[in-house]
């Protein structure tokens, strides 16, 4: 019996996230019968490998999208608000990498680990969540199933390469004019298009994407927001800190949740976890084993270690949560999803 083929568009295919996906793609041999490369008109001539094979990107129009089954969009958000519904009308079916529709009531927000059910009620486009929410709530699906959720607080330690690849090159390019004595201006960080701008370099800084009104950052509200919707609960008690720091791949995650249980011993959520999908456990204290972002790099899990109870609370654990915010961050989840799509004969 021969699997059906499907004709594929990568929507920013020369950006970081697209040539990560191309690249899962590839990995996974999801199965392809036509690869179509889309950009913006500076970057279309390009051409990238895929399967041996040279593919030429092209400018991405609203007749890209002719005869495509499905679309991995990671263009930025005006591109997305402007291409999917175009894709959709087209007849495919859009995963997009951007904020543009996640909050959507219309939009399943999804990771396959926590509710690849909700594809079934796709209406054309589903969304990928932020890379911090992924990694989070894969870790916490588990606990929330088993034990119930009532409150969660992170703060996240997240790399550069999450504001792009001119913020990676700022970094570098800081850090050798730190260590050389000599003067630099930054002009990416934290945010292109704030009023202010600060040194990545031999820093942290606890800005990421621009500041609402209650004093929370866009992207900790994404996180409080996507979780709730993920999650499927309104009532979760979820608050946030974003801090960005000198590290070029690996979102890493302080978490502190607290579960609707006393009597769950550190062990059991050693167990639970050791044998959750997507999840590898590296918890041993006594041997210095816990995640970190360079070794996480390149791995499309999520990894979690530092697990302990609260010293106050039963009911409360504190762990530690790193993934590759490019792989299982954004361009792994998205090719999940299509697999998904596929298993689940959603994809036709």
């Amino acid at each position: 019996m021969s699997v059906k083929q499907f004709h594929v568009a990568v929507v920013g295919a020369t950006g970081a996230v697209g040539q990560q996906m191309i690249k899962t793609l590839e990995e996974r041999d999801f199965p392809i019968s036509t690869l179509t490369l889309l950009s913006s008109s500076r970057s279309a001539g390009t051409k990238v490998s895929f399967k041996g094979q040279e593919v030429t990107v092209q400018e991405a129009k609203p007749e890209s999208f002719i005869g495509v089954d499905l679309a991995l969009f990671s263009a930025g958000g005006g591109i997305s608000k402007q291409l999917a519904p175009a894709a959709v009308r087209h007849g495919a079916i859009v995963v997009d990498n951007t904020s543009a529709f996640r909050m959507n009531e219309d939009v399943p927000l999804v990771v396959p680990e926590v509710n690849e059910r909700d594809l079934n009620d796709h209406k054309g486009i589903i969304a990928n969540p932020n890379c911090s929410t992924i990694q989070m709530v894969a870790a916490l699906e588990p606990l929330k199933q088993a034990y119930g959720l009532n409150k969660i607080i992170v703060s996240t330690y997240q790399a550069v390469s999450g504001a792009g690849a001119n913020a990676v090159t700022e970094m570098k390019e800081q850090s050798k004019a730190v260590l050389e004595g000599q003067d630099h201006t930054p002009e990416y960080l934290p945010v292109k298009g704030d009023k202010k701008h600060y040194p990545i370099a031999f820093n942290a800084i606890p800005q990421i994407d621009m500041f609402e009104e209650n004093g929370f950052t866009f992207e900790e509200m994404k996180m409080i927001n996507e979780t709730k919707k993920i999650m499927h609960d309104a009532e979760l008690e979820v608050a946030a800190t974003c801090v960005r720091l000198p590290i070029e791949t690996g979102h890493a995650e302080s978490v502190y949740v607290e579960i609707e249980s006393d009597d769950v011993s550190v062990e059991q959520i050693r167990e639970l976890l050791s044998n959750a999908p997507g999840v590898t456990l590296q918890d041993d204290p006594t041997n210095q084993v816990y995640p970190m972002p360079v070794d996480a790099v390149g791995k499309p899990d999520v990894f979690v270690g530092r697990i302990r109870q609260d010293l106050d609370r039963k009911n409360g654990f504190h762990m530690w949560i790193v993934s590759d915010n490019l792989l299982k961050g954004a361009a792994w989840n998205s090719v999940q999803i299509a697999e998904s799509l596929a298993a689940l004969n959603i994809l036709k």
